[in-house]
């Protein structure tokens, strides 16, 4: 049995398809993790949505912000972007049971000595204290007051965590930590709008999430996606980057758990063909520290 842990997919299917393939993965013995953002800007998203649903017995997913951005277009809170290629998910007659399954999906997963989260954890968290905080938008979301919360979830505000926050910020910054962080400085201010390698001039003193040495999650091995600019290097033995860019002209990267292996499939269906760093993308190798 293996598990392999995989990077965004944004409904880039045949990528996904690949890197099974190549590492021949078994429904009957295998797991795949998911670090989320399943759908969205690629061109397959509805049937990514139904492959990932079918094998759901052997799948481990967690919500990124692309996914949180269908549940929010779906229940007709937020209207969709001109870059949102979620038309033939929401027009599918078993969207709703698809869209339920979804809705249903953790922030975060620990299992097997991993933490896997779409975007990262903030350097004040420990991996409890972000599973805590992970349940408490988990609850929202699966309770009546899921639409509320949905329409509220989108803003920058708070930029940093306090343990006084209450009601829809809270949720909030606890929703854009997990989702949507790139840079922070060491006390968690969150920088939302850079989204390059390195933070847009003139922004506060911030950097990589995982790079502040003083972050209580040092130790642990966090899985992550969502930062396809930085090609999943990260300089970090336990921060794994697992987004290579597969929608934007990269690959798909799969991560085996077990052995640290990486496997790789280019990406022919993404929307740019241009490449997201000018080195050549290995089909498989040993994990770098």
């Amino acid at each position: 049995m293996s598990t392999y842990a995989v990077g965004d997919i944004q409904g880039c299917l045949h990528a996904l398809k690949c890197v099974m393939k190549k590492v021949r993965f078994s429904p009957d013995k295998d797991v795949l993790w998911s670090v989320g953002d399943i759908v969205n800007r690629g061109p397959r998203s509805l049937k990514t949505l139904r492959y990932l649903y079918d094998m759901r017995d052997n799948l481990v997913l967690v919500l990124g912000n692309h996914d949180l951005h269908l549940l929010a277009v779906a229940a007709g809170v937020r209207p969709p972007t001109r870059a949102d290629t979620l038309d033939k998910i929401l027009a599918a007659p078993d969207r709703d049971k698809l869209l339920t399954w979804l809705l249903h999906r953790p922030l975060i997963h620990t299992e097997h000595g991993f933490t896997m989260v779409h975007a990262g954890i903030p350097p004040q968290w420990s991996v409890e204290d972000a599973t805590n905080r992970a349940r408490e938008v988990e609850a929202v979301l699966q309770s009546p007051n899921c639409i509320d919360f949905l329409k509220h979830m989108y803003g920058n505000e708070p930029l940093i965590w306090s343990d006084d926050l209450t009601g829809m910020t809270r949720l909030r910054v606890i929703t854009n930590y997990l989702t949507r962080m790139r840079f922070c400085s060491s006390q968690g201010l969150l920088d939302l709008d850079s989204k390059g390698p390195s933070p847009d001039l003139g922004k506060i003193a911030v950097s990589a999430w995982f790079s502040h040495p003083g972050r209580k999650t040092a130790r642990d091995r966090i899985l992550f996606g969502h930062w396809a600019s930085i090609e999943g290097q990260t300089d970090r033995r336990n921060a794994i980057g697992l987004d290579t860019g597969c929608v934007w002209g990269g690959a798909i990267s799969l991560y085996e758990l077990e052995t640290g292996r990486w496997t790789r499939c280019q990406c022919k269906n993404g929307r740019s063909k241009r490449r997201l760093c000018e080195h050549a993308i290995i089909a498989s190798g040993p994990a770098k520290s």
